[in-house]
């Protein structure tokens, strides 16, 4: 029994010790689930003139440039562009995380949001608080977490397996 005791002990203290880095894990990992059915978290993608890339790099940046939420100056400004040919938009993410979407036809922007699902990722997988943290600790909360399933393992099966001996034992 003294086996029992020490996976006990070792079983609270990972689930303390992992309890906020799990947390942000679980809560952030429900916002990345639901991010194409609210848009909160990541804008609905607009549809455009499909099949129709009629726009050059200079009338993109031109188009981009009209939201002015987005504070895109120049291409230095922007983050990346997700180019989606059948529903003939391209969106531009600018780096303080605002998402023009451009019709890729005409060049009408279609849309001027604040994208959250970047920032949701980047506290999910640790890389938002610091560039270390994935390694240092996402990485042993897995661990721990590992560990944690397998000592409630053995929790859960050492009743069960004791009343068997003694049932057992008895007969």
């Amino acid at each position: 029994m003294i086996a029992a005791k020490l996976i006990r002990k070792l079983h609270r203290w990972g689930a303390l010790i992992t309890f906020l880095p799990v947390m942000v894990i679980f809560l952030t990992g429900v916002f990345l689930q639901l991010k194409k059915d609210w848009a909160w978290v990541q804008p609905p993608t607009q549809a455009g003139t499909p099949y129709e890339l009629e726009l050059t790099w200079e009338e993109l940046l031109a188009a981009a440039q009209g939201a002015a939420e987005a504070e895109i100056a120049s291409w230095e400004d922007v983050d990346r562009l997700d180019v989606r040919p059948d529903k003939g938009v391209v969106k531009v993410r600018a780096k303080n995380r605002w998402e023009v979407q451009i019709d890729l036809g005409s060049g009408e922007v279609l849309s001027s949001t604040y994208r959250r699902s970047d920032l949701i990722e980047d506290l999910h997988d640790g890389s938002w608080f610091h560039d270390q943290a994935k390694s240092w600790i996402w990485l042993p909360t897995a661990i721990i977490l590992c560990g944690i399933l397998a000592t409630g393992a053995y929790l859960w099966i050492l009743p069960h397996s004791v009343r068997r001996r003694r049932r057992k034992a008895a007969t």
